[in-house]
């Protein structure tokens, strides 16, 4: 048997489902029919345009029922990891076909989420995108569904099995502040029972098999092609397709991915540094110099932008993540931890291995590197959430680790290549350079990354090196900066 073909053979009976006629009942009432009680709470629409041009393609915040606010915000989310309105890829076509978002049904919390769009011009091939922090199933919109349906692609998307917050107070064990000076605390549905993290590689799995499912009772086929796109965590989502499940994608894109490692580094060994100097650095009138701003420095962060007194880059990262990223992983991972009482700048990773579970918590979903399927990582150079040389080239680096050990499952260059394209002044939160016009946006080098990867899979092109994309240039064929960006930050 070929490998196309063993990959592909748990899956083949579903081929051979035939879709009832469409005189019978309208497309989305077969489809909910075909889908049974694999889905709960399911909804579905016969849409005129999946893009997010047609406004009911995202739904409002708050509106699912019976949950309490912020814990299902697809309004917000979509726009979180996309650049602003007028600098995003354009929307330049109508894409009509069935939208549908539900509960999956097999899920013991309750909070797992699935979304579906089938466009009716389908190019026979399937997106799989992975969510963003504790975002929801419609975080990709902006970024990476608008991008894909418009070339005809089927999309499918979920939420890591978790809802994202809702307000809580101090009193709460599990209650996070916004940031270190915030009165306002929140708890994440993420650090709840039986909400442990292997739980968003899980998740990643049960959309593609879902979406299959869904293609083959819709178009009476399953995809040729099945690619995972995905930011942040869910770049770590993508990841771990490509390391676990060869039979179920093709290839995959991430976008500033989380790297896992109980070895570190990891988001605990790095936060804290930011956390505990920050306030120094400010008294010091962010002093590059100053020991607080070399300290920062030194657990991985670029640079900062200052533009004022009272703006800067770090400033901005310090207010809206570094503290609250910190105490939500760490409520999860190492929940005897006193997080406010013993401190959230003064937590030390290493001396907790040994207090703790923290070490096996992490070991449990950390990144292999041991891909089985191509993968591209694209980041930013000035990402102050995800340090790049402690998250994007940590995880090239643990790839060419296991590759040179020919760990796991037989791979060779042509089968499972990697690529890491840094975008050069490039950073976590896109719409940060609306403030910092210093930096560069990642999307289109995304974009472009994809594109690159359905080449090289379907006709076999040759992915670009890895390499350094400088400011207003684009991925290269043959890159005047091949590897490493030779500078974090370029004025």
């Amino acid at each position: 048997m070929t490998t196309s073909l063993r990959r592909r053979a748990p899956l083949l009976a579903l081929a051979c489902l035939t879709p009832l006629a469409a005189s019978a009942s309208t497309a989305c009432d077969h489809l909910l029919r075909q889908f049974g009680s694999a889905l709960a709470d399911a909804t579905c629409v016969d849409s005129a345009d999946l893009t997010t041009t047609n406004p009911a393609t995202t739904p409002a915040n708050d509106s699912i029922a019976g949950l309490p606010p912020f814990a299902f915000t697809p309004q917000t989310d979509r726009a979180t990891i996309a650049p602003s309105a007028g600098k995003r890829d354009p929307i330049t076509k109508v894409v009509p076909g069935l939208q549908l978002d539900a509960r999956i049904a097999s899920d013991p919390t309750g909070q797992a989420r699935f979304l579906l769009r089938l466009p009716k011009d389908w190019n026979g091939r399937l997106v799989v995108a992975g969510a963003s922090g504790t975002r929801s199933e419609f975080n990709g919109d902006f970024a990476w569904s608008d991008y894909v349906l418009q070339k005809g692609y089927a999309y499918a998307s979920q939420n890591k099995g978790v809802l994202n917050l809702q307000l809580s107070a101090a009193t709460d064990p599990l209650a996070c502040r916004l940031n270190p000076v915030s009165p306002v605390f929140v708890n994440f549905f993420d650090n709840g029972p039986n909400q442990q993290f292997t739980r968003w590689t899980e998740t990643m799995l049960k959309a593609a098999q879902l979406a299959r499912q869904g293609l083959v009772s819709n178009y009476g086929r399953l995809p040729r092609f099945t690619y995972a796109v995905g930011t942040s965590n869910g770049g770590y989502q993508v990841r771990r397709a490509m390391e676990t499940a060869p039979e179920l994608f093709d290839g995959g894109v991430d976008w500033e991915g989380t790297f896992v490692d109980p070895h570190a580094p990891n988001l605990l060994t790095d936060l804290p540094a930011g956390v505990l100097n920050f306030p120094d650095y400010t008294a010091g009138g962010l002093d590059p110099n100053s020991t607080a701003a070399k300290n920062i420095r030194a657990a991985g962060y670029p640079p900062d932008i200052v533009n004022s007194p009272t703006q800067s880059l770090w400033t901005s990262y310090w207010g809206q993540f570094w503290e609250v990223t910190q105490c939500q992983w760490q409520k999860r991972l190492d929940p005897t931890y006193d997080t406010y009482g013993a401190g959230t700048g003064t937590y030390n990773y290493v001396a907790r291995l040994s207090a703790s579970d923290v070490g096996a918590n992490l070991a449990a979903f950390e990144t292999t590197g041991r891909i089985q399927r191509p993968l591209v990582t694209v980041a930013g150079t000035m990402d102050g959430l995800l340090p790049i040389d402690h998250h994007a080239r940590a995880y090239a680096r643990k790839v060419a680790s296991a590759q040179s050990r020919d760990e796991g499952p037989r791979h060779d260059e042509r089968d499972a290549p990697y690529r890491l394209y840094e975008v050069q002044n490039g950073n976590h939160i896109e719409t940060f350079q609306d403030t910092f016009p210093q930096l560069a946006l990642i999307e289109p080098h995304a974009h472009e990354a994809f594109d690159a990867l359905v080449a090289h899979v379907e006709t076999r092109a040759p992915l670009p090196a890895s390499q350094c994309v400088a400011k207003g240039a684009a991925i290269a064929r043959n890159p005047a900066q091949p590897g490493h960006c030779a500078a974090l930050y370029a004025p």
